[in-house]
């Protein structure tokens, strides 16, 4: 496991299902659906064309902050257009910098086009603390001298 790992490793273990909404769909529909999920973003599909993404910061700034109703509101209104995305051959690292660079905690991964997963700011943080975590246990073992001949 390394931080040079491709995304393809982490979807494997993470799994490929992707929440998505229609842009026509009411803000309303959308939180409540990441209510239900847990999570904090939706992909805004078009058919399988990615055409957004739906945050809680989206919902935040858009709605709440100008007083609009979550329930008149469309999702087409108040998502992140031209999302930033990766493909399954972008590394952890390259993801990490991407998602630090646009402020996005959310990046979709596409595969010849279509929608291979997704992955959060969760995710990544989760594999370069296990990574860590390994290196770790390697450096004790080798101070220690119990590393593999």
């Amino acid at each position: 496991m390394r931080m040079t790992d491709p995304v393809a490793v982490l979807l494997g273990e993470k799994g490929h299902q992707v929440f998505s909404v229609s842009p026509e769909a009411s803000v309303y529909e959308a939180i409540e659906m990441m209510s239900q999920r847990g999570i904090g973003a939706l992909m805004v599909m078009q058919g399988s064309h990615l055409v957004g993404v739906l945050s809680e910061r989206d919902y935040a700034r858009r709605v709440i902050l100008e007083g609009r109703s979550s329930r008149e509101t469309r999702v087409e209104e108040i998502m992140s257009i031209a999302p930033v995305t990766v493909t399954p051959d972008h590394t952890v690292e390259e993801c990490m910098r991407l998602m630090t660079e646009h402020h996005v905690r959310h990046l979709p991964v596409i595969d010849g086009g279509r929608m291979a997963g997704v992955l959060s700011i969760g995710d990544l943080v989760k594999r370069i603390i296990s990574v860590q975590a390994q290196v770790i246990e390697y450096m004790e073992n080798y101070i220690n001298g119990s590393y593999p001949a």
